[in-house]
Order: structure tokens, then C-alpha cells, then sequence
């Protein structure tokens, strides 16, 4: 299996925990959050993806930068990091528009 391949099935790997996460997740009484203690919920899931993401965003710049440079010899290596960053920004983007999409769903619903 390729890299791409890979971090491909990573990030759907993490949008089905994200999934399972908001599933699970019910609307409860305020007193039964303050007798439970706090679990990760949907908020902190997507947090550590934006931060894995913005991750491999530096990561494939500082490659890049290292070849561009001349302290590294590794263009494959480089652009090998470039796509799967890319990839998952695009990923990323298109979990956003579906959740934005979602949002603006539930606000036009008449009450």
C-alpha cells in the first residue's frame, strides 16, 4: 500500500471515530455532566485532527524548504509529504463543508 494510500485510510479511520463519537453523543440533562467526568468528545476529536493536519502542513513545508536549500536531496521524500498533506487538507475541507452544511440544515428547520 502506498503513502497516499496510507494516510487516505488514516484520515477515514479518524472520520469514522469522529462518526462514532457524534453518534454516541447524546443531549442530556446539565446535571448529569457534572456527575460524569469529562470524556473527549466531538470538539476535542476535531481539534487533534486540525492539529495533525496543520502537522503534515509544516512538516512538507520544512521538506520542501530543506530542498529548495540544498540540505536535502529528498525530492521524492518531499513530495511524497506535499500530497499527503494536501490530501488531508482536502479531507479536512470537505468534513467542514459537510458540517457547515449540516448547521445551516438545522437552523432552517422550522421549530
Amino acid at each position: 500500500m502506498n503513502s497516499i494510500t496510507q494516510v487516505q485510510q488514516d484520515l477515514l479511520g479518524r472520520m469514522e471515530q469522529l462518526k462514532s463519537l457524534s453518534d454516541a453523543s447524546v443531549i442530556k440533562p446539565a446535571q448529569s455532566f457534572a456527575a460524569q467526568p469529562q470524556q473527549p468528545g466531538f470538539a476535542v476529536a476535531f481539534d487533534d485532527v486540525v492539529r495533525a493536519v496543520d502537522g503534515q502542513q509544516h512538516a512538507s513545508s520544512a521538506a520542501m524548504a530543506a530542498v529548495d536549500s540544498g540540505q536535502s536531496d529528498d525530492l521524492v521524500g518531499a513530495m511524497l509529504q506535499s500530497q499527503k498533506a494536501s490530501v488531508s487538507f482536502s479531507a479536512l475541507m470537505q468534513v467542514r463543508n459537510k458540517l457547515a452544511t449540516a448547521f445551516d440544515d438545522i437552523m432552517k428547520l422550522p421549530l
